[in-house]
């Protein structure tokens, strides 16, 4: 069987071209295209892995700002039954002294009556106010139990609030750490990521972020590895791999829907990030 000679690509048509020069798409190859594309797919996998890193510390800072801000709102409204129950026993206190007044003078204008009829009248007023003092005690009595019920509350919000701020803190330093030590990484390829995008036309950018975010691990533009797709590793026919070698169009994987380029294309623009990283970070 003769063997296919692969042509030599000048170093023109492997290259991306550079975003500070006006992109016209229509200008770039599909080898421009899919190197463009497999570059942003590897930016976009570094910010990835950085932001895995990070793990569930955002997350994590975010519900405990959150449960504070709930434990804040419940503090204030304990607070607000607090002052509620103190101002009922402050107005009970002052009912018991105002029928405590009453019965002195009620008292005194017994020894100024006319008739039983007047004694007896005043008599009534009387076991009126006590009845009132009765009902006022027992309700100061009652108003004190949920009094203390409400500090135990509000010591117990305060005690949650301390120590859930504490946390807050530590998780903020960790993530905080973790961003100062990756930051600068991250700042360069999302700039990067930036870059590259405006080379891809707008139809191929939309594609790749559909297939990117439906995908668990973000892979849209996947390299072929043993034959296989590099993203679900399924088989692909030799005729097919032939194609993708050639890049002469944009092929898309029969079984995942993600976009394939050949191994060689996926080295050489590895290296070319590796580089482009060490240096950026020298």
């Amino acid at each position: 069987m003769p063997t296919t000679k692969r042509t030599t690509r000048t170093s023109s048509s492997s290259e991306t071209p550079n975003v500070s020069e006006p992109v016209h798409h229509q200008e770039m190859s599909v080898e421009q295209r899919l190197r463009a594309l497999y570059d942003l797919q590897l930016v976009d996998s570094k910010i990835d892995r950085i932001r895995i890193i990070r793990g569930e510390l955002p997350l994590e800072v975010r519900d405990l700002e959150d449960e504070i801000a709930g434990l804040e709102s419940r503090k204030s409204h304990v607070e607000e039954d607090i002052r509620n129950v103190t101002a009922d026993i402050t107005r009970g206190k002052q009912k018991i002294k105002e029928a405590q007044a009453l019965i002195k003078k009620y008292e005194a204008q017994q020894h100024n009556v006319r008739n039983n009829r007047e004694f007896e009248s005043l008599a009534k007023e009387i076991e009126f106010q006590q009845l009132e003092i009765q009902l006022e005690e027992k309700r100061i009595r009652e108003a004190t139990a949920r009094l203390e019920e409400k500090k135990a509350q509000l010591q117990e919000v305060i005690e949650r609030i301390n120590e859930r701020k504490q946390a807050l803190e530590h998780k903020v330093s960790e993530l905080d750490e973790i961003i100062a030590e990756t930051e600068k990484e991250e700042k360069m390829f999302v700039a990067k990521s930036e870059e590259l995008s405006a080379l891809v036309e707008e139809r191929l950018l939309r594609n790749y972020h559909r297939i990117r975010n439906s995908m668990a691990n973000g892979l849209c533009v996947v390299p072929i590895e043993r034959e296989a797709c590099g993203g679900c590793f399924n088989k692909i026919p030799p005729q097919r791999r032939l194609d993708i070698a050639q890049r002469k169009k944009i092929i898309y994987c029969e079984h995942c829907g993600r976009i394939l380029v050949d191994e060689l294309l996926a080295i050489e623009e590895r290296d070319k990030l590796e580089k482009l990283l060490k240096a950026h970070l020298a």
